[in-house]
């Protein structure tokens, strides 16, 4: 099938064609990439950093460098050369566009309006403006040069170097009106720890401290580093935080370092101070410090701003909290109770502040979540705590839209509608009903698919038997109960399915996510079998081929096969029962009578309903802090069964062997599915990722995989050099529109830089392939995976991108080349590797 609308060799003529102008106007614009810079001014082009006469590159020093030259791509400062096209110069205003261009601004006047002059002017105006928003060059300023100079000499003194030397050195050229600036630096000897003494003024927090045997970060021995020192004094902190002493707080600490010594090493002395300060009346006072108990809390669960001085109307106290309301109380005391991890009595910690504050932000209930801690009048030790929720809108409508394109569906669109009805059932529930429908032009007409789904999500396990009581409620255990049914036509067999879900969630901790599906069924009904020759064509082709030589040889007439949709299918199905019963056929023409066997096995499968009960288990790891970071590592296992328990319940089987219930077929397979990525920033808006899945599945009991539970390879998230279901399976190049596999490698390798303004650049190669492992007597030996010779097989692909960041959304442009093709005889190796071989994907945000 086609990638793409569009006649692939055109677009390879067009885009060689927009590359030639565009590195025209590049290479011209080049040439005089200081057209910007004043006489007497220079342009940085470089940077370098040495570190003891070795050139250092580290991304850890290239943050403290203030003035960094213009970014660029391949060695070329492409921003520059936009920027360099327009003039600063030229007019700002219409008014001052017309005086330079009177004959031009007043044609345009005569023949329409000064209007239309006005706007002819900032068309040209907004052009050149649109050209000079790009990069400027970077003028070299020796200011930024010695400050950062002085950055550079105080990173290396956190670090211990006490007795380091940064020197400067500018080379100029006035010639080219260009300038390298380079930093040496001297680190000298570092300092190390020597003895190191604690002193604790009050008995209350001494007693803390040595009771919690906490470890102290400060080594004798160990060099000196203020990370360290930061780091204890945090953890000293955390300790007295989370133990009751509820005002205590950094300032209270102080490291006093000797820095009359010479031998290169440094007694410490930590000190942790007696008092804290209060403000009474203008007046600072010393206060002892003491354990502090929360002996009052307070839920406000309809708070507002412009209501905060009411008076509330409801109340109910539940377990020693107070819930209150304004008008009325809308939330169980019973299920909210669960988000708040203090009880009255309960000895302060800032850990159960911030468990308490993330689990009600986690209910989706509530725009905003405050929490506030004051002293009881009257009492030394007790704290009042007060709970701010606003509610969100108890329903909202969304709305969503789509543009898709792939080899299968060439171009259409998709809407989604969705209602949301929050605290449902005064739980903090979240019910939301959603309609999907989409319609898009397909290779064989237009298409179109319909579906709705009504979920519900409860903050908390929902399970018999007290089994919710087995997470605890500071891992945030959500329960997703769902139920839906979808609708194509004109998408493969015209499917129609019916899911029923049951999900269950928990945070295990911030970086660790447990997620169990107990109840997963779906029934797949295929409402057209008799269009299977018609969708897969190349099947239907083989067939004939055969029925052919079958006439031949058996003086019959199938040949040639019927190709209307009215008896295509039941002439291909006459033809491939009259040639499976044939065993003189089989003798003379082994091959062929294989062939229509894999076919028929091939429509067995693709035609078949299924009922799918699932039971799943996955764990995922992501050290993502958050949306800027990047460096992190993310892994995802999911291990799944199908038709286990039902399988126990049924003794029933169809005609052709497989176990069935409700006389539909049932999918019985084990499913194991293993994704790691881990992604490094390499500098300069610069992130290099990495990306592995495998993935297995192997049946039982004589079931075969339903098509829609298969691998395969190719896409826009996956091997970028080739379509959608088209690569594999192993080394086979079977020309089947929907190749498919039970068992996937895939790796890719992508490294993403800024190009101009929010446009992004990607360089990227991905190598992967399906293979067979059912060991089923159809499927041909170079689709099995037999041993880790068939490694062999892997395809490769390489390739470029272009990214547009919309902040909420990217959207991405990637070009794939075919570099290594394991199913070509002969050389493998960049055989097609050209723009009329490519692949063309667009998709939404990135690949992985």
């Amino acid at each position: 099938m086609k990638n793409t609308i569009f006649d692939v060799k055109c677009i390879a003529k067009v885009m060689k064609k927009l590359s030639f102008y565009f590195l025209l106007v590049l290479f011209l614009t080049a040439c005089n990439s200081t057209k910007h810079v004043a006489e007497d001014k220079q342009m940085l082009t470089q940077n370098y950093i040495f570190v003891d006469s070795v050139k250092n590159k580290s991304a850890d020093l290239q943050k403290y460098v203030l003035q960094k030259p213009n970014p660029r791509l391949l060695g070329l400062p492409f921003g520059l050369y936009f920027h360099n096209i327009g003039n600063h110069n030229k007019p700002k205003t219409p008014t001052e566009w017309g005086l330079k261009h009177p004959k031009k601004y007043n044609f345009i006047k005569n023949i329409f309006s000064e209007k239309q002059s006005i706007a002819y002017a900032n068309a040209f105006i907004s052009l050149n403006n649109w050209f000079l928003n790009y990069d400027a060059p970077v003028i070299l300023s020796e200011s930024k040069a010695n400050r950062t100079a002085d950055n550079l000499w105080a990173f290396y003194k956190t670090q211990g170097y006490f007795d380091s030397k940064i020197k400067t050195v500018i080379d100029r050229d006035s010639t080219d009106k260009k300038a390298i600036v380079s930093y040496y630096i001297n680190k000298g000897e570092p300092t190390l720890l020597d003895s190191i003494k604690l002193k604790i003024e009050s008995p209350v927090l001494d007693s803390i401290y040595k009771d919690s045997k906490i470890k102290s970060l400060l080594v004798s021995g160990n060099q000196y580093n203020d990370k360290v020192f930061r780091k204890e004094a945090s953890n000293v902190v955390k300790l007295f935080k989370n133990s009751g002493i509820y005002y205590f707080s950094e300032s209270a600490l102080g490291f006093y370092v000797d820095s009359t010594r010479t031998d290169h090493k440094t007694n410490v002395e930590f000190l942790i101070a007696k008092d804290r300060f209060k403000e009474k009346d203008g007046v600072y006072e010393k206060k002892d410090y003491k354990v502090h108990k929360v002996s009052k809390i307070n839920v406000v669960t309809d708070y507002s701003y412009t209501k905060k001085e009411e008076v509330y109307k409801d109340s109910v106290n539940y377990n020693g909290i107070n819930f209150l309301a304004i008008d009325k109380l809308k939330y169980n005391p019973k299920y909210l109770s669960q988000s708040i991890f203090f009880k009255s009595g309960d000895v302060y910690k800032d850990t159960l502040s911030n468990l308490t504050r993330n689990h009600l932000k986690s209910l989706k209930n509530f725009k905003s979540t405050n929490i506030s801690f004051s002293p009881i009048e009257g009492t030394d030790d007790e704290l009042k705590m007060d709970i701010f929720l606003s509610p969100k809108e108890k329903y909202t409508l969304g709305f969503e839209t789509e543009l898709t394109h792939s080899n299968i569906r060439n171009i259409g669109s998709s809407a989604k509608f969705s209602l949301t009805n929050r605290n449902a059932f005064k739980g903090a529930e979240l019910l939301k009903f959603s309609f999907l429908g989409s319609y898009f032009n397909a290779n064989n007409g237009p298409g179109w698919e319909i579906g709705a789904d009504a979920s519900l999500e409860f903050p908390r396990l929902v399970a018999p038997f007290g089994l919710d009581k087995l997470v605890p409620k500071r891992m945030s255990p959500r329960t997703l109960f769902s139920l839906g049914s979808s609708f194509q036509k004109n998408i493969g067999l015209d499917r129609q399915t019916f899911t029923i879900l049951s999900d269950y969630k928990w945070q295990y901790n911030s970086k660790k996510t447990i997620q169990l599906e107990i109840f997963n069924t779906q029934y797949i009904q295929n409402l057209n079998v008799n269009r299977f020759f018609d969708i897969y064509g190349s099947e239907f082709t083989n067939l004939n081929n055969v029925a052919e030589i079958y006439d031949q040889e058996n003086n019959t007439s199938f040949w040639p096969l019927a190709t209307d949709l009215e008896n295509q299918a039941s002439e291909s199905l006459a033809f491939i029962r009259s040639v499976a019963s044939n065993a003189g056929f089989r003798n003379s023409n082994p091959n062929d009578f294989n062939t229509v066997l894999n076919i028929q096995n091939r429509y067995n499968i693709v035609t078949s309903d299924f009922l799918i009960p699932t039971l799943a288990y996955s764990f995922t790891y992501n050290s993502q802090s958050d949306f800027k970071d990047n460096n992190f590592s993310f892994f995802k296992l999911r291990v799944s069964n199908s038709g286990n328990i039902l399988g126990v319940f049924s003794k029933d089987y169809n005609a052709n062997g497989k176990k069935t219930f409700l006389k539909i077929p049932l999918a019985q397979y084990f499913k194991t599915d293993l994704e790691y990525k881990q992604f490094w920033d390499v500098g300069l808006n610069s992130v290099f990722g990495f990306r592995t899945f495998l993935g297995a599945i192997l049946t039982y009991d004589n079931s075969d995989i339903p098509f829609t539970r298969s691998y395969f390879a190719g896409g826009s998230n996956d091997i970028r050099a080739w379509q959608t279901y088209e690569l594999g399976p192993g080394s086979r190049n079977s020309g089947l529109e929907f190749n498919v596999g039970s068992l996937k490698f895939l790796s890719s390798a992508e490294y993403r830089f800024n190009l101009i303004g929010s446009f992004k650049g990607a360089l990227f190669v991905d190598a992967g392939n399906i293979w067979d492992i059912s060991d089923a007597e159809f499927v041909d030996e170079d689709a099995k995976f037999n041993s880790l010779s068939s490694l062999k097989d892997i395809a490769i692909g390489s390739g470029m991108g272009v990214r547009y960041d919309l902040n909420f959304f990217v959207l991405r442009f990637d070009v794939g080349f075919k570099t290594y093709e394991p199913y070509l005889e002969g050389g493998k190796w960049f055989k097609n590797y050209n723009f009329a071989s490519a692949v063309y994907n667009i998709g939404i945000n990135y690949p992985f």
